[in-house]
């Protein structure tokens, strides 16, 4: 079940092998309340994703073949760290377009890496192969229950050092951090899903009334470029009346540029997503609404961060 007592309990779980991230409040111009961000992007691999990757391993007997999944980036860095940190093989599926730093990451992290075509789900469609070939357990990215148990405990810590939020915001792909958010905080918040332009699903599903394919492109597509929101936390952002937000590249790159003029945080384009509608005004609180907004992610090449924020 994806509810507070399954996520609460998840969170015992894994506590020893994940880092509770810090919280900070800060002041952005034209907001009378301060907004507080959620530090995931100094999470122990670089983003929330080792949350659901342990998730999906803590306490299981895996198989001979070990674990395998696709990723973009971040979900094969956490789960070849917990597998290495479980002693477990592991096998990871990137797509062409995942950043040279983020495949060096997993490799450094002890997987083997293949890489499996233009996009996410050319990776995805060759590592449910794998799996049914060899036998090892695959472990999705975003559309499973403990992945979304795992990233679920992002806001159980939230809710503790921030309690008087009125409104989440957070980056959106796959949506297996939303709607894990969704399912602890139970439509007793507002949920914001922040999507680039160019990988619109939770927007496409919701005008849809259902997942859909979409296109994916543009700077965040590594990390935030599913071509279809998952089934499971579709069904959690519908029934909890989440929306989604649109943004541009060049709003996602003002946001990793004042993360570091002001507070000296190095961000990964998907993981400054979830704070450019506020810095572009895509997004307009009311005066006294109380934000909480998740950095995700800090997994990007220092070369390329500085080249577009030096």
């Amino acid at each position: 079940m994806l509810n507070r007592q399954a996520i609460a309990s998840m969170h015992r779980l894994i506590a020893p092998y994940i880092r509770r991230t810090p919280v900070i409040d800060i002041r952005l111009p034209g907001m009378d309340r301060p907004v507080t961000l959620k530090l995931e992007c100094l999470q122990i691999t670089g983003s929330f994703k080792a949350r659901g990757a342990f998730a999906n391993m803590v306490g299981l007997e895996p198989p001979a073949a070990g674990v395998t999944a696709a990723s973009g980036g971040n979900h094969g860095i956490a789960v070849a760290r917990a597998a290495a940190t479980l002693g477990v093989k592991a096998r990871i599926f990137v797509p062409e377009i995942s950043s040279a730093a983020k495949v060096a990451r997993i490799r450094q992290e002890g997987a083997e890496v293949t890489v499996k075509g233009a996009r996410y789900a050319d990776a995805l469609a060759a590592c449910e192969a794998y799996a049914a070939e060899s036998g090892a357990l695959a472990i999705h990215a975003y559309n499973a229950e403990a992945t979304l148990l795992g990233q679920g405990t992002i806001a159980a810590e939230l809710e503790a050092q921030a309690n008087d939020l009125d409104t989440v915001m957070v980056a959106v792909g796959g949506g297996g951090l939303i709607g894990g958010i969704a399912a602890w905080y139970s439509g007793a918040h507002q949920i914001l899903g922040i999507e680039p332009s160019g990988c619109n699903a939770l927007a496409a599903a919701l005008a849809a009334g259902g997942p859909v394919v979409v296109e994916t492109e543009g700077i965040a597509a590594d990390s935030l470029g599913a071509s279809r929101l998952g089934e499971l936390s579709y069904g959690i952002l519908a029934q909890t009346g989440a929306r989604s937000v649109l943004v541009e590249d060049r709003d996602i790159v003002a946001a990793q540029a004042w993360l570091w003029d002001n507070l000296r945080l190095i961000t990964e384009p998907g993981g400054a997503t979830a704070l450019a509608p506020l810095l572009s005004g895509r997004y307009q609180p009311h005066a006294q609404e109380r934000i909480g907004v998740v950095i995700c992610g800090a997994n990007v090449d220092p070369a390329t961060f500085g080249a577009r924020n030096g």
